[in-house]
Formats: C-alpha cells, structure tokens, sequence
C-alpha cells in the first residue's frame, strides 16, 4: 500500500518541472491527484496517467481557486492534500523592476499559495484533516536576492507560518520547503553557461544542483501521515547552500 493510498490531492504548477514530479510519485502512492495548471498540453498529457486528473487554474484568479476546489471536493468528496508548487521566476535586476512586475509575481507567487489555502482549507476542516505544503524558496532564508521573486517567497514563508496557527486546531497541518537551485524547465538557462553553473555547484556543499526527485520527496513526506504530528515546519532542500 502506497503512503497516499485513498488520499486525494491538488498540486498546483502540475503540469510540469517540480509539479510533474510531485503529480507522479504522488499518484505512484495511491493518490488521486488533480495537476492545476495553465499549460493546456500538459495538463492534456497529465490527465492520461493513471490516478491523474487534469484540471486547468490561474493561481492568481480567486474565483478559479474557489471553482476548482468546489469542484474537486464535490467530484471526489474531499481534499486531503494540497501542494502550492505554482509560480514564475525572473532574473530582472533591482533597478529594472516596476510596479507591474511587482503585481505579477506577488499575485502569482504569494497570492496564490493563500488564495489556496482560503478555498482548500474550508473543506479539510469539514474532515477535520488535511495538509498543506508550500514551495518557497531558500531565497526568503538568506541575504541574496533584492527583488520581487524573494519577496514573493518571503510571502510564502510568512503564510506558511501563519496558516500553520490559524488551521490546526481543525485539524489542518501546514509546512513548507524551501527549495535550492533544481535542475527544472524553469532553471534550464543556468546550462548555457558552464561557468555560473560551475560557480554554483562549487559554493554548493553537496557539489550537485537539485533534483525535482529531492523536492518531491519531500513533499510525500510533509503531505503524508508520517508527518501527522509536524506542522508549521521549515524544510531546506538545497544541497548545503543556505547553511555556509
């Protein structure tokens, strides 16, 4: 038996990258697992693997979040699980960043973890059961980083920790990791130059970039009954990097 076996589970940003990985061992486990997503292909590609359903979001749209989980609960009858893996990055430097830049990321990267949780939660406290886990990033951990993408998982960090009180006395458990660099569709940049990608695997005390495999992991664990009794938790899975 799966550690997910019976459980149903939203991951948003499923479709791809991070998300995909978490869909399939998630779904490996025993899960019925809705991949949200914007990509219309990936989510057409999703919904043919087994224990999958694609179901199309814009994390940022209340009224989407609202629909899909009303959705969801009432085709499954409940939400164990949700995973607020969705979000975009931007390598824009401090001095070129606008107010509409600031507006997309926050609306998309911490806007859309609470937007999340605002209409999953409800549901789980019906069950009196359920966990939440939010992607961050290292970024919101250390000094590196003067922009709005550290900002928006600054945001995360902070919702995190307030959900985690707010949600369990009903039942609601809330933690969230704190990804590294991972080698994903998102980061595949970093390959075309061998030097910054050297640069970064030298300041990295386990001497490797991350695997989507190493946040899934992580993810199953959180999203899992082997962590029944964790909650408001803090989970750095960068190879060493934050700790120097």
């Amino acid at each position: 038996m799966g550690k997910l076996e019976g459980k149903v589970a939203i991951v948003t940003g499923g479709a791809s990258g991070i998300g995909e990985c978490m869909v399939d061992l998630f779904a490996h486990e025993g899960a019925i697992v809705i991949a949200a997503d914007i990509n219309d292909l990936g989510l057409e590609q999703a919904s043919q693997k087994h224990n999958v359903q694609g179901m199309r979001l814009n994390v940022a749209s209340d009224e989407e979040w609202e629909k899909l989980a009303k959705e969801v609960n009432e085709r499954f009858g409940k939400i164990d699980i949700l995973v607020n893996n969705a979000g975009i990055s931007s390598e824009k430097p401090y001095d070129q960043i606008d107010i509409e830049d600031w507006q997309k990321m926050l609306s998309i990267n911490g806007f859309g973890p609470f937007a999340g949780i605002k209409h999953v939660a409800p549901y789980m406290a019906a069950q009196k059961k359920g966990s939440i886990v939010n992607i961050s990033s290292y970024t919101a951990m250390i000094g590196q980083g003067f922009n709005h993408y550290s900002a928006s998982k600054g945001a995360v960090r902070a919702l995190s920790k307030a959900a985690s009180t707010a949600f369990g006395r009903q039942g609601i458990r809330v933690n969230a990791l704190f990804p590294g660099i991972i080698e994903t569709p998102m980061t595949k940049a970093l390959s075309t130059s061998q030097d910054l990608l050297g640069q970064l695997i030298q300041a990295t005390p386990l001497q490797r970039l991350g695997q989507p495999m190493d946040i899934a992991n992580a993810a199953l664990f959180l999203a899992s009954d082997d962590s029944s009794y964790i909650t408001g938790s803090e989970l750095v899975i960068d190879g060493g990097y934050s700790a120097q």
